[in-house]
């Protein structure tokens, strides 16, 4: 039986790629959120300006509710302003929050995630 001469370069690729991935997992719950800090980072950003009191009562329509919002989504939406569209695969293109993103460390923006997703709102999970 011959084997195809690109099967260990895939299986390698797979591999290098799986490690990569756990890799990643493992830095990224390496830091425990802090809710607390979170909340100081929405009040000296001035996420209410436009979020609305309790970030649940937006300014403007075009403006997302944002308490109670999962904190893996928060972050990952705060790390993908911070990229603009430097990566236009992952980045988001707004300029107010891209601005607003640019100082956060990515702990930083888990603690804010991590206050985000503690705050109750009036998001409704549809089933």
């Amino acid at each position: 039986m011959k084997k195809h001469p690109h099967a260990l370069h895939t299986v390698v690729k797979a591999a290098c790629a799986a490690l990569a991935l756990a890799g990643f997992v493992v830095a990224s719950n390496a830091h425990a959120a802090d809710a607390g800090n979170g909340k100081v980072l929405s009040e000296s950003h001035n996420c209410a300006a436009c979020h609305g009191p309790g970030l649940n009562k937006p300014v403007s329509p075009e403006y997302p509710k944002l308490a109670g919002q999962h904190a893996d989504y928060v972050y990952w939406a705060l790390r993908q302003y911070q990229m603009g569209t430097g990566n236009p695969h992952l980045g988001r293109n707004n300029a107010i929050m891209q601005a607003q993103v640019q100082s956060l460390s990515q702990s930083d923006m888990k603690d804010l995630a991590a206050y985000i997703e503690s705050l109750n709102g009036d998001l409704v999970q549809k089933k």
